[in-house]
C-alpha cells in the first residue's frame, strides 16, 4: 500500500480566494462547485455566512506508477501479484463502470503486463466492466473508462449483463439473509480473479470498492434486486461511511467468501482526481485498508446543522444522470436542519437514467412519498432501480429539495419529485431570507464528502 501523511480537517468558514476577487466590489463571496466536466460558480449574498465543507487535503502520490508497483510487490494478506499469477491459466480483472472516476489508466497495463510476465497468456486475460444493472459502456465511453489504448487493443474488454441468466453461475443463497447468489461465469471461472475500484462514500453500502465491485458489480439481477429491497434500504445502518451492522456490506462479504480466493486493487483519489492511495491484496483486507485511510479525511465533523445546504453531484461522471444525482441529495442530510432547504446542482448531461428508474419516479409523482414507500415494503425482490427513488425519500423527509440542472426536459423535471430552480444564486438568497438564517453550508465535491453533525456523532 502507498499513501502520504494525513492532513488536518478542512471544514472551515469560507475565506477569500482568487475566484472571489471578481466580486470584491459587491462584497459577495464566490465559491466554485463541481458541475459537469468543470465547475459552477456560486455567488453568495453579502450578508451570507458560508461554511465550505471539503475533504481534508490529501497529498497526491509523487510517483503513482511506483506506488502501484509497490502495491503489487507488497500486498495485504496475499502473495505478490507476480507470484499469484504463476501457474495460472487465465485471469479476469473487474473494473467499475463509467459512473466511477477510477484511475484505470494508471494500473491496468502494469497489472496485465505483470500477469503476462508470470506466464498467463495475453489472450487468456479479460477485463470485465462491472456494470451491475447499469447499461453497458461502449465506444468512446469505453475508451474513456479504460483510459489506455494498449489495453483496448491487446485484451478482451467485456461488459457484464445482469439480466442474462445464461452468463451466470447459481451459487445458492447466503446463510444470513437468504439472498440468492449468481455471479458472472467469466469472472467466477477465471483462474485468477481481481477486482479493481475506487473507495469513496456510498450512501447504501457504506463505502464503494472491494467487495462491491463483485456484488452488485458482476452479480445476477436477482442478487442485486434482493439486497436493494426495502428491508435492506430502510435499515438505519445502511448509510454512508458505515460498515458495522450494515446489511448490504454484510451480504457482500458473505458473497465474496462464497466465491473463494479473490484479490483486489483499491484506490483513493483527491478532489482533483489525483491518486493519493493504492492498496492491493486479499479483497477484504485491501478494501479495509483503503477505508481506514480515507475515513478521517472524508467524514467531516460539523458543529451545527444548517437551514441552507448547497451541494453538487460531484461533477462528471457522477452527474451524468438524475439517477446518480440522488446520491448527492442523501449524503449531507445529517447537517440539514429539519425543514431546511437542500440545493443541489447537477448537469444531468445524459438525462434521467434507465427506463425502470423513470417508471419508479413516475410512480413517486403519482402516489406521493408515503404511498410510494408502502408499495415497496412488502417486496422481497425490488424492481430494478426503484431503490434509487426510495433513497430520494430520505432527504425529502428532512426538508425541501431544490435542483439546478441544465440537462433534463420538462417531463423529466416534473417526475424528479423535487423543486426545479433556474437560478442557483437567487435560490440561495431566497433560502437565507425564508429561514431568516445567513449561515450556508457548501459542499463543492458533493457525495465524495460526508458531513456529520458532531453532537450526534460524538
Amino acid at each position: 500500500m502507498d499513501a502520504s501523511d494525513d492532513a488536518p480537517d478542512l471544514t472551515s468558514p469560507a475565506t477569500p480566494s482568487p475566484e472571489s476577487a471578481a466580486d470584491a466590489l459587491t462584497g459577495r463571496t464566490r465559491i466554485d462547485i463541481a458541475f459537469g466536466r468543470g465547475h459552477l460558480p456560486v455567488c453568495l449574498p453579502a450578508h451570507a455566512e458560508p461554511t465550505v465543507i471539503r475533504k481534508a487535503a490529501l497529498p497526491k502520490l509523487p510517483d503513482p506508477s511506483g506506488a502501484i508497483r509497490r502495491a503489487f510487490e507488497r500486498p495485504m494478506g496475499a502473495r505478490p501479484l507476480a507470484e499469484l499469477a504463476r501457474g495460472r491459466s487465465s485471469a479476469c480483472i473487474l473494473v467499475c463502470d463509467i459512473t466511477r472516476p477510477v484511475p484505470n489508466r494508471l494500473f491496468l497495463r502494469p497489472m496485465i503486463e505483470t500477469l503476462v510476465s508470470s506466464g498467463i497468456p495475453l489472450d487468456a486475460i479479460s477485463v470485465l466492466v462491472a456494470t451491475g444493472l447499469h447499461r453497458p459502456n461502449e465506444g468512446e465511453e469505453l475508451a474513456e473508462l479504460i483510459g489506455d489504448p494498449w489495453v483496448l487493443a491487446e485484451v478482451r474488454v467485456l461488459n457484464h449483463f445482469a439480466r442474462n441468466a445464461a452468463d451466470h453461475v447459481d451459487l445458492g443463497r447466503t446463510r444470513t439473509r437468504g439472498t440468492p447468489v449468481s455471479i458472472d461465469r467469466r469472472f467466477l471461472e477465471a483462474d485468477l480473479r481481481i477486482a479493481t475500484g475506487l473507495v469513496e462514500p456510498h450512501f447504501m453500502a457504506g463505502w464503494s470498492g472491494g467487495r462491491k465491485v463483485v456484488a452488485p458489480g458482476v452479480a445476477g439481477h436477482e442478487t442485486i434486486r434482493t439486497f436493494h429491497s426495502a428491508r435492506f434500504m430502510e435499515d438505519p445502518l445502511a448509510v454512508q461511511c458505515n460498515l458495522a451492522g450494515n446489511p448490504l456490506h454484510e451480504e457482500q462479504l458473505e458473497i465474496v467468501r462464497m466465491l473463494g480466493e479473490l484479490h483486489a486493487l483499491n484506490t483513493v483519489i483527491d478532489e482533483d482526481r489525483n491518486l493519493v492511495y493504492v492498496s492491493f491484496g486479499e479483497i477484504i483486507a485491501s478494501h479495509l485498508s483503503a477505508v481506514e485511510f480515507i475515513t478521517a479525511a472524508t467524514k467531516i465533523q460539523v458543529p451545527r446543522r444548517f437551514s441552507t445546504v448547497v451541494t453538487s453531484s460531484a461533477g462528471h461522471p457522477l452527474d451524468k444522470t438524475y439517477y446518480q444525482t440522488i446520491k448527492g441529495m442523501v449524503t449531507p442530510i445529517d447537517i440539514l436542519a429539519p425543514g431546511g432547504t437542500l440545493i443541489i446542482a447537477s448537469a444531468c448531461s445524459e438525462g434521467f437514467g434507465s427506463p425502470e428508474f423513470r417508471a419508479a419516479q413516475v410512480r413517486l409523482a403519482e402516489l406521493g412519498p408515503e404511498r410510494f414507500l408502502a408499495t415497496l415494503t412488502a417486496k422481497s425482490l425490488a424492481e430494478v432501480d426503484e431503490w434509487q427513488t426510495e433513497m430520494q425519500l430520505k432527504p425529502m423527509r428532512v426538508g425541501r429539495i431544490q435542483l439546478y440542472t441544465t440537462g433534463l426536459d420538462a417531463e423529466e423535471r416534473r417526475i424528479t419529485g423535487v423543486e426545479i430552480i433556474s437560478n442557483l444564486d437567487a435560490a440561495i438568497a431566497e433560502s437565507i431570507d425564508r429561514h431568516d438564517d445567513p449561515a450556508v453550508a457548501l459542499i463543492p465535491e458533493g457525495p465524495y464528502v460526508v458531513p456529520v453533525h458532531s453532537e450526534r456523532h460524538a
